[in-house]
């Protein structure tokens, strides 16, 4: 990859001119994909084959041996940042962030690249240049990729890993009696909306702090996790956090309730969604998990907003052993990774169609 300098480098491309879906970097909504991919579950797999659509999870999973399995993702979106290089950091962040919710280590990435012929280079090395920097603390290499032209600025990767078959972090591994812990905060989704349109609330600092966020690994939170016994895992992205909890919750047969004032929120976010300010990305949420939520009388519509909100780069929500729970958070504290305890797994009847999700 080409060094670039410390200076920013700005990309041809402003917040103003990008598409109305926030922080869920132009993901097609959870309602509309849970649709289109609902007959491929259906196809027979591979015994080998330990995750992939049905029931979905956050990568596919390949069997190699009694101690091996490689895991396979891939993620791009246009810009959601000016500074091309923080373009390249999040971007790569958020691809490389399913092998550790799948409980896994990076070994290698390659670059899935869409960019407009008079692109400059230099914007060009500082994309390349910041993914490379988020895959090297991964703990892998960027190793290839593919570029074509467009003329919206797209970039992702495509992320290869290893896991332990027996020691994965699924979707489906909550149990009842469980703790669920979350890292990071919630918001990045209102927060770039309210960034493009001039709200007050948006602030340079709340801004620059859920930046600082996005382009943050998961790395160390899934380690820990893993090492402590976490029962299973999901990373909140595009379909915020209720969307990506009724996933795990339709997988393990559960029922997730959340203590809504315990959930974290980035400066600003709250106040955003008390104004009204809702994304494209959190409607679509909410068709998907209507039929399964349950919101108890008295939550304010702001944390149900927040709730709702698509996430970029965003935390690990975690099922943990509440006997644990307090010890298992402190661990991550320490080790620098800011996480709450945001709610506990009851009991389903053991189907998906049991599956849901409570704000309470």
């Amino acid at each position: 990859m080409t060094a670039v300098d410390d200076r920013t480098v700005p990309l041809p491309i402003r917040l103003t001119t990008l598409t109305e879906c926030g922080g869920c970097a132009a993901k097609l909504g959870a309602d509309l994909l849970a649709d289109a991919l609902s007959g491929l579950g259906a196809q027979v797999a591979p015994d080998d084959l330990l995750a992939g659509l049905n029931p979905p999870d956050d990568a596919a999973v390949y069997r190699i041996s009694d101690e091996l399995a490689i895991v396979g993702t891939l993620d791009f979106f246009p810009p959601l940042v000016d500074d091309a290089r923080t373009f390249g950091e999040i971007a790569a962040a958020n691809a490389l962030s399913d092998v550790f919710a799948m409980g896994g280590r990076v070994l290698f990435a390659l670059s899935i690249a869409a960019f407009p012929e008079e692109l400059p280079r230099d914007t060009l090395a500082a994309i390349f240049d910041g993914a490379a920097s988020k895959v090297v603390e991964a703990g892998g290499i960027l190793a290839g990729g593919h570029t074509i032209r467009d003329a919206e600025p797209k970039y992702g990767l495509a992320v290869t890993g290893t896991v332990h078959p027996d020691r994965m972090l699924r979707k489906g591994g909550a149990r009842p009696g469980d703790a669920l812990l979350l890292t990071k905060s919630l918001g990045t989704g209102l927060l770039v909306s309210g960034r493009r349109q001039g709200r007050p609330q948006a602030t340079d600092a709340a801004l620059a702090t859920a930046i600082d966020s996005m382009r943050t690994l998961n790395r160390t939170a899934s380690e820990l996790l893993v090492r402590e016994g976490a029962r299973g895992a999901t990373d909140i992205t595009g379909f915020g956090l209720v969307g990506h909890a009724l996933e795990m919750a339709r997988s393990s047969g559960t029922r997730f309730v959340f203590d809504a004032a315990a959930l974290p929120a980035f400066d600003g976010a709250l106040e955003l969604a008390r104004a009204g300010l809702e994304t494209d990305g959190a409607g679509h949420n909410r068709r998907f998990a209507q039929t399964s939520l349950e919101v108890a009388e008295g939550v304010a519509p702001e944390w149900v907003a927040l709730a709702h909100d698509p996430q970029t780069s965003g935390g690990l929500l975690a099922a943990i052993p509440a006997e644990r729970a307090e010890t298992i958070a402190e661990v991550l504290r320490i080790a620098g990774i800011p996480c709450r305890l945001v709610g506990r797994v009851e009991a389903g009847d053991g189907t998906a169609a049991s599956g849901a999700v409570v704000l309470g």
